[in-house]
């Protein structure tokens, strides 16, 4: 039995349905099954709450022998840590205890960052998570691309896309898809065993100016990156209700990239993934806008 957190996230969505079809047997933990595609009700066993609370993973992780974790986004955190590690903690008791193996969404960043906000929250995590003992395997992420489509309507109605992120600066960044494609091939996996990192990059690096030229030609119309000041980013992020904690984790992350902390991790065949980022605008970008 393999346990899915966070499954009507795009991530989680995709895992759930590639292990679905792969036949694997599935057991999904969500606040609200109403959000679960009709398809995982019926064929996925429902664990209805949340993955940060003893109970329901205690029900949850009975029987099963691996599981795919990822903290859920939480801008009205207090702190980093109560964002990541307070809400780990009582799944980490029952990793101590339980023959289970663990794979997790974090960040790439280790050996690099020294005060990289999300980023080093994610690493915290990691160790959290070893320090039990059971079989870990860390996906460890750049940027994804599917978070553009934070961005659509601005996209779409102005042709500006803003990050905090210096434009001519190339750096990896990957498609949800392949994250999800890399976690199933390890659930599904039951030889490994200890502590690792597995880098998910994407195919290439591109700049924030070159990701925006792609984009107007998929979307026929032009599109222009601009940057944006971390005063900016946090005030922005904090008019949208996000906590000052939370914040400044974000401005800390972005400040840590543009320094070239996603660029530390050499590129590798292993680590390359397919899909491209024009691939990636066509099927979603595109239809959102």
């Amino acid at each position: 039995m393999i346990v899915i957190t966070a499954p009507a996230g795009r991530i989680g969505r995709q895992l759930t349905e590639s292990l679905l079809t792969a036949g694997a047997p599935v057991r999904v933990i969500v606040r609200d099954p109403s959000r679960l595609a009709p398809a995982v009700r019926e064929k996925a066993e429902v664990v209805i709450g949340s993955h940060g609370d003893p109970e329901v993973v205690g029900k949850a992780f009975a029987g099963a022998d691996a599981v795919f974790w990822l903290v859920p986004p939480n801008p009205a955190a207090d702190s980093l840590d109560r964002a990541f590690l307070d809400f780990t903690r009582p799944a980490c008791e029952l990793f101590r205890t339980q023959d289970l193996r663990v794979v997790g969404v974090s960040a790439l960043g280790r050996g690099v960052a020294v005060n990289a906000g999300l980023v080093s929250a994610s690493l915290a995590m990691d160790d959290l998570i070893a320090s039990t003992g059971v079989p870990y395997r860390a996906l460890t992420m750049p940027t994804f691309m599917d978070n553009v489509l934070w961005q659509a309507a601005s996209i779409t109605r102005d042709g500006v896309w803003s990050e905090m992120a210096v434009p001519g600066h190339k750096r990896p960044l990957c498609a949800t898809k392949d994250i999800a494609g890399a976690a199933a091939r390890l659930l599904l996996d039951e030889t490994w065993t200890g502590r690792g990192e597995v880098p998910v990059l994407g195919p290439e690096d591109l700049s924030h100016l070159e990701m925006a030229g792609i984009m107007s030609d998929v979307l026929g119309r032009p599109v222009r990156f601009e940057q944006v000041t971390a005063e900016a980013l946090k005030a922005g992020l904090r008019q949208r209700g996000w906590t000052e904690a939370m914040a400044q984790g974000m401005a800390d992350m972005m400040a840590a990239k543009n320094a070239g902390l996603d660029n530390a991790e050499p590129r590798t065949p292993e680590s390359t993934t397919p899909t491209t980022f024009r691939q990636w605008c066509e099927e979603n970008l595109r239809p959102a806008a």
